[in-house]
């Protein structure tokens, strides 16, 4: 599939979920209590670090996004009630706590 082939083929899809995205991150700056703690989300700001990464002119894009929402670790947690969250976060960096 060419450059063009390509741009045509997918170009209206992925409009759309950069639309979705972008209401997303609108209706949290409307909700209330968006300031911190809450602003703080790990989640949110696993999103954010992602976005960051599609347009840094570096290969792998999708790689890197899957690996940044991805645990590394493979020792199991001794943390109870500590559920996948869709968005890791390294331990001791500031978004770690902010839902505790």
């Amino acid at each position: 599939m060419t450059y063009t082939q390509a741009v045509d083929a997918y170009f209206q899809e992925h409009r759309a979920k950069l639309i979705d995205i972008a209401a997303f991150f609108d209706r949290l700056d409307r909700a209330p209590g968006n300031k911190a703690p809450r602003h703080d989300d790990p989640r949110v700001a696993a999103l954010r670090r992602c976005i960051a990464l599609l347009n840094d002119g570096q290969p792998n894009r999708a790689r890197r996004v899957l690996e940044t929402l991805s645990d590394p670790t493979t020792a199991p947690t001794d943390q109870p009630g500590s559920p996948a969250t869709g968005a890791y976060t390294p331990p001791n960096t500031p978004s770690s706590n902010a839902n505790t």
